[in-house]
């Protein structure tokens, strides 16, 4: 039997399989394309996840100093008990005679007080009214003195503004003390009251107390 046909026959048939193996494979894409597709999207999740949380603020009172929280405290004392000035309390602080914080604590404690300076100078005229009785004008001095209070014109006006005092009996108090402890004549303590160098009473109210002396 001739054997060349059918060798040329099965080679053809292997030829054949062989062709429709590679149609298969055109027709079919390989997986590794869609595992690169995935491995391409899986860093886009990543950044997702990766973003950072937002930044929480910091509590700044925790960042405050001890000493500066103590300066504010002394602060907070001085102008609820003895109606201080801002001025007058910046003094205090820092005097060596006094609480001796260093200078940038008690600026700390200057600007986060809560206080009505206004407030503070009225209350202020109020005592020096009551317990001193002196006159408007020189209360006014008195708060607004370098030496004194240290309140600003404005609060001081406020003050004289506000306050209920009768001017007339402040003269009359004044009047007794300094005929009392100084024996001084009827027309000297009249002076001395209405002076711009003693008490600053008006005309009027040194008048009147030297009038009602006994």
């Amino acid at each position: 039997m001739p054997t060349g046909n059918s060798d040329i026959a099965s080679s053809e048939a292997e030829e054949e399989e062989a062709d429709q193996e590679v149609v298969e494979e055109d027709n079919n894409p390989p997986e590794e394309n869609t595992e690169a597709e995935q491995v391409e999207e899986e860093p886009q999740e990543t950044e997702e996840s990766n973003e950072p949380d937002p930044v929480e603020e910091t509590n700044t009172e925790d960042d405050v100093p001890t000493e500066h929280t103590s300066a504010l405290n002394s602060a907070e004392n001085y102008s609820d008990m003895m109606h201080m000035s801002k001025a007058g309390i910046f003094d205090q602080l820092t005097s060596e005679y006094g609480d001796q914080f260093p200078d940038d604590a008690a600026q700390y404690a200057i600007d986060n007080i809560e206080a009505d300076w206004n407030d503070n100078a009225l209350k202020s005229a109020e005592n020096y009214s009551e317990t001193m009785h002196m006159s408007k004008a020189g209360i006014y001095d008195q708060l607004t003195s370098e030496h004194g209070e240290k309140f600003t014109d404005e609060e001081a006006q406020y003050a004289a503004d506000n306050i209920e005092a009768d001017w007339n009996e402040n003269a009359l108090e004044s009047a007794k003390s300094y005929q009392e402890s100084m024996d001084m004549s009827l027309e000297a303590i009249r002076d001395q009251l209405s002076s711009d160098y003693g008490e600053k009473f008006t005309q009027e109210e040194a008048d009147y107390a030297v009038e009602n002396l006994n």
